[in-house]
């Protein structure tokens, strides 16, 4: 649980999927019992729900920071079950979605203010969320000691280097980090932290990062051939 900015509670969850390693966030406001879930992922849409009805909340949104090449969304399928509405970053490929966030909009979710920045370079459409003034949810863009990569969905390491150094890492040192992903169990940082002790960024410049983003040779994720064609159907599983 955390205060926002009026001094009353609200609520905040972090939710993990072992198989992807993925975080998915749910925030809610008790006082109009609404809620979004940030990058739900399809296994665990039973998950989700039954803890969304446990809490006595109405799911409102489903929020992508971006197009997934590691899991498919379950925004698809939550959208069918509660009527909620699908968001993603402006231009990203999902013709299917409700609504398009571009940087600096600010989506209200009660009396919760979530302010999308856009940190294209992981992929070229890709939001992180400012979420009550005091948290960021940094999707794959900036990770715990790490980031997102940079070689495929027309990544590009430049473009993720100015996004971090540039939008996320000038947010005050207090605000809190959620990634997206964590691979080895870690769950929460700051930019302050991020800033001093991130080896992809600190002690190099954009050129270096480059360099070395460019030479991380990583094999493509398991699902990327299944995923990223469904998530760009916000999540619609199509069987041959």
């Amino acid at each position: 649980m955390a205060r926002h900015s009026h001094n009353e509670i609200w609520l905040f969850r972090q939710l993990f999927d072992q198989q992807s390693n993925t975080y998915t966030y749910l925030i809610a406001d008790p006082e109009t019992k609404t809620a979004l879930l940030v990058d739900p992922v399809l296994e665990q849409v039973e998950r989700d729900l039954k803890l969304i009805h446990e809490l006595g909340l109405k799911l409102q949104f489903c929020l992508e920071t971006h197009i997934h090449a590691d899991h498919i969304t379950g925004t698809e399928a939550l959208r069918a079950k509660t009527g909620c509405q699908g968001i993603v970053p402006e231009h990203a490929h999902a013709a299917c979605a409700d609504r398009y966030l571009q940087d600096g909009e600010t989506l209200t979710l009660g009396t919760i203010p979530i302010q999308a920045i856009a940190t294209p370079g992981h992929t070229d459409s890709h939001n992180a969320y400012l979420v009550n003034g005091d948290r960021v949810l940094t999707g794959d863009a900036l990770f715990i000691r790490g980031c997102g990569r940079t070689d495929f969905q027309s990544g590009d390491a430049g473009t993720l280097y100015d996004s971090v150094t540039q939008k996320l890492f000038t947010l005050p040192e207090e605000i809190l980090v959620y990634p997206g992903h964590d691979y080895r169990g870690l769950t929460l940082s700051s930019i302050g932290e991020e800033k001093q002790w991130n080896p992809r960024f600190k002690g190099r410049d954009r050129n270096t990062f480059i360099e070395f983003m460019n030479a991380l040779d990583l094999p493509d994720p398991q699902k990327i051939m299944e995923a990223v064609p469904a998530n760009e159907r916000c999540g619609q599983v199509i069987t041959a």
